[in-house]
């Protein structure tokens, strides 16, 4: 039997019903596949270490998944590499982007091997550094009434400060969105960052 991580199931759970499907398919590829996996939470994702090293990771976004492996185009190869910041397959929206099940198999056992033979990983692609988040209207009023918040917002580098903007922007209900906009004023406050309780996973 798999040793299920809960915090996968939680992360699941959250997720869209479109991709709980793909996030369930892809966490049982990987435990068929490979026995001796580990799941746990990195950056936030949930991620299936072998041998101690990343193997394969996958994320759920409003409209769309991901799924990448540490090696990238060496795990999957050239006829399915898509790359890039959306996952080595590209924008998954259903069990149907994925490539054929053999082939599915077949990537995880060359990721396994790549591990086992100690490849190192990807190197890091050269990108052009995004322009500095643009606050909204409503979180920088909620910032100046909260001067401890504002001070440690101001303090985040660019990356930080858009995982929070990005949050509450994303929120499709007015409500949710006043929650979250609560919700990261208190936690900035209190000096957290947006994934502070994946931090030390």
């Amino acid at each position: 039997m798999p040793t299920l991580d809960p915090r996968v199931d939680a992360y699941i759970d959250r997720a869209a019903p479109f991709a709980q499907e793909l996030l369930r398919h892809w966490r049982a590829t990987v435990h068929a596949h490979c026995p001796d996996v580990v799941e746990t939470i990195k950056w936030g994702f949930p991620n299936f270490t072998y041998r101690d090293k990343i193997l394969t990771g996958m994320a759920a976004f409003k409209a769309h998944c991901s799924i990448g492996f540490w090696h990238g185009e060496a795990a999957v190869g050239a006829d399915h590499a898509k790359g890039g910041a959306m996952g080595d397959f590209g924008k998954l929206t259903s069990i149907k982007d994925l490539p054929p099940k053999a082939e599915q198999k077949a990537i995880l056992k060359r990721a396994m091997q790549l591990i086992e033979d100690g490849v190192k990983a990807r190197p890091a692609r050269a990108s052009a550094p995004k322009p500095p988040p643009e606050v909204p209207d409503d979180l920088a009023a909620a910032l100046r009434a909260n001067p401890a918040a504002q001070k440690t917002f101001d303090a985040f580098p660019p990356g930080q400060r858009r995982d929070y903007i990005d949050w509450i922007v994303e929120a499709k209900k007015a409500e949710t969105r006043e929650r979250r906009l609560a919700q990261a004023v208190e936690w900035i406050a209190e000096g957290k960052r947006r994934n502070w309780k994946y931090e030390n996973c």
